[in-house]
Formats: structure tokens, C-alpha cells, sequence
């Protein structure tokens, strides 16, 4: 499964991943390999990136949107606080 993190100013994260944990606007929520596709809208919260090799990657995002399509998940947020 490949994810991109975006924010307007530049790409945060690109790659191969195991999961993505991310806070949606009812809670949060993890995309895991086989997803049903999906669109929705984040609130300001951790995300949780678990990659291919198993090593985890998190920050704080301000807000965005969520894309998960066969099994391409793309990560468009306002903001990024490492």
C-alpha cells in the first residue's frame, strides 16, 4: 500500500506502508491494505504511520482530507507539526 502526505508547501512522507492511523472528524480511524475507498475530512490530531519495514513515523497535522483508493492513500493536510 503507498501513501503521500501533502501539504501545500511540500511532501511530508512518500512510500510504501503497513497502516496509517489519522483523526477523523468522528474519531479516529486506520487504513490498513485492502481499504474500501474512501474520502474523508481530518481534524487537527496525530497521525501514525506504520511503513514497510515496520518502523513508525508520527506528527500532528492541522487539517485535511483523506483519499483511499486500490490501496493508494493520499494524505492532503493544511499544515504539519513534527
Amino acid at each position: 500500500m503507498n501513501l503521500v502526505v501533502l501539504t501545500p508547501e511540500k511532501e511530508i512522507f512518500s512510500g510504501e506502508i503497513k497502516s496509517v492511523k489519522v483523526p477523523g472528524t468522528s474519531g479516529q480511524f486506520e487504513i490498513l491494505r485492502g481499504h474500501a475507498a474512501i474520502v474523508s475530512s481530518l481534524v487537527e490530531g496525530g497521525v501514525r504511520i506504520l511503513d514497510a519495514a515496520g518502523a513508525k513515523k508520527e506528527f500532528t497535522i492541522e487539517k485535511g482530507f483523506i483519499e483511499v483508493l486500490n490501496d493508494e492513500v493520499s494524505l492532503l493536510v493544511q499544515g504539519v507539526k513534527e
